[in-house]
C-alpha cells in the first residue's frame, strides 16, 4: 500500500472501485492506469520539442526515419509509411506537406525508373536534429527520479509488456 505522501491519483480511483467492487481485481489499473497518464505526459513533453523546432509530431516521424536512414536520408514512401504506420494516402499527404514546407523533396528513385524517394532538406534536417536533442534532454528529466538500474529495469519490463501485447 501507497504511504499518504506516495500516493497518486491512481491509487485513489482504485481504491474507490475496491470498495465499490470489491468482488473484481482492480491490480491491471494499478499499472496500466499510470501508463496512459504517463503517455499524456510524455505526449505533451514531445509536442513541446517538437515545436520547439516548429514541427509537428508526424513531421517529426517522418524525418526522424529519414534522419535513421542514414546518408543520403532518403527512403521510398513505402518504406517511410511501413515505419510510422500511416496509410498510402495519408503519407502522400503528409509529404505533399513537408514538400510544400521545404523539409523534403521527391526525385525519382535511379534504381527504379517509376519509383520515387523522399530526401530531407538541409532545413529538414536541422530540425529533426534540434528537435530529438531537445527531446532527450526532456525525457531525460522525466525520467530524472530513477536510477540508472531502475530505468533499466523498467525498460525490460515495458519491453516484455510490449512483446506479450504484441
Amino acid at each position: 500500500m501507497a504511504t499518504p505522501s506516495s500516493r497518486d491519483a491512481v491509487d485513489d480511483i482504485v481504491e474507490a472501485w475496491e470498495r465499490e467492487r470489491p468482488q473484481l481485481d482492480f491490480s491491471p489499473l494499478k499499472i496500466l492506469s499510470r501508463v496512459t497518464r504517463l503517455a499524456r505526459q510524455l505526449e505533451r513533453t514531445r509536442r513541446a520539442s517538437f515545436g520547439v523546432a516548429g514541427l509537428e509530431t508526424w513531421e517529426f516521424d517522418v524525418l526522424a526515419a529519414l534522419r535513421r536512414a542514414g546518408a543520403p536520408h532518403e527512403l521510398s514512401p513505402k518504406a517511410l509509411l511501413e515505419q510510422t504506420g500511416v496509410s498510402s494516402g495519408t503519407m502522400t499527404n503528409r509529404i505533399d506537406g513537408m514538400v510544400r514546407r521545404g523539409l523534403v523533396e521527391r526525385r525519382g528513385d535511379p534504381n527504379d525508373g517509376r519509383g520515387v524517394l523522399v530526401s530531407m532538406t538541409a532545413d529538414g534536417r536541422a530540425r529533426v536534429d534540434a528537435a530529438i536533442a531537445d527531446l532527450v534532454a526532456a525525457e531525460a528529466r522525466l525520467l530524472s527520479g530513477l536510477s540508472a538500474a531502475d530505468q533499466e529495469r523498467l525498460a525490460a519490463l515495458l519491453r516484455r509488456l510490449a512483446l506479450d501485447m504484441g
